[in-house]
């Protein structure tokens, strides 16, 4: 049975694509005024690059509807494609969003987004290992978990609601990071046997552990994006309180030279890295920009 909503919610979401592209310069009406203002940066972010956007393909996936007498609030999955061309170079963004409209009657009242759906756990034994002062950092094994994983969950991993810095660690150990610290949480960089150090999951922990560490996994800050290589993490002060809450991994570069990243938590790949494009963003926000491993020449 196709629902009395669905209509006006294609109707809607042919609207947001097609600002998104351009086709039309009236906002999407239903979005919420801080989504509003995020399609308005996402917009100036891609007229700043040089940028086009090609071509965007979206997927629908309710998964829960509850209803309230005449009104129905519908829990969907969108997965969402951004074809992109910046100077002659061309890639793909993607992401998977969790979003809720509500309706009455039929009538779409509100389309907004939600905060990812929690993964179940998952536990493995880890070897114990201690790092020494240097590694041979393997960027292209730690893309290359980043790329497979971006949208997915290694059973090998406790996995949490706020994945990012988790699913870092773990492209990191993919390329050979050592971890060092067992079985102290606050010492070092770390996973073993349903246990976990606080910089291995926790973003605050995870950037002022990348900016002191003199053994193990070991990180050099930059200055600037652009001094980055693939492999590498930059860190977000969404609030600029300095109180760190997310982290990426580069894995390509627009035709800028800028960076491209994947993450977690809003899961992502090929996003570009000031994350203008997203609601917890302020004008406040704060990057910190790590080369891994001191091997960047």
């Amino acid at each position: 049975m196709i629902r009395k909503w669905m209509e006006p919610f294609q109707d809607h979401m042919q609207h947001w694509v097609n600002f998104q592209l351009n086709n039309t310069k009236k906002k999407p009406e239903k979005t919420i005024p801080q989504e509003t203002e995020m399609l308005r940066r996402f917009k100036q972010s891609i007229e700043r690059r040089q940028a086009e956007v090609l071509k965007i393909k979206i997927i629908f996936q309710p998964y829960r509807i509850h209803r309230y007498g005449r009104q129905e609030n519908i829990s969907y999955q969108l997965q969402l494609a951004r074809v992109l061309k910046v100077k002659n170079a061309y890639h793909i963004e993607e992401q998977v969003l969790y979003r809720m409209m509500k309706t009455h009657d039929g009538h779409l009242i509100i389309d907004k987004a939600l905060p990812e759906s929690p993964q179940p756990a998952h536990h493995i034994f880890q070897p114990l290992e201690q790092g020494g002062r240097s590694f041979a950092y393997d960027r292209r094994e730690a893309v290359q978990y980043a790329e497979t994983w971006w949208n997915d969950y290694n059973p090998q991993y406790e996995t949490f609601t706020d994945n990012c810095t988790n699913f870092i660690s773990q492209c990191l150990r993919a390329g050979n990071a050592p971890m060092r610290g067992q079985p102290d949480r606050s010492q070092g960089w770390w996973y073993q046997n349903q246990n976990w150090s606080y910089s291995w999951a926790v973003a605050h922990s995870f950037r002022w552990y990348l900016s002191s560490s003199t053994a193990g996994l070991t990180a050099k800050e930059v200055e600037e994006a652009t001094d980055l290589a693939l492999g590498d993490v930059i860190c977000y002060d969404f609030n600029g309180d300095d109180r760190w809450q997310h982290s990426t991994i580069v894995t390509s570069f627009d035709g800028n030279g800028e960076p491209l990243v994947n993450a977690q938590t809003t899961n992502s790949r090929a996003r570009y890295w000031t994350y203008e494009d997203s609601t917890a963003w302020t004008p406040n926000i704060r990057y910190k920009f790590f080369r891994i491993g001191h091997d960047v020449k």
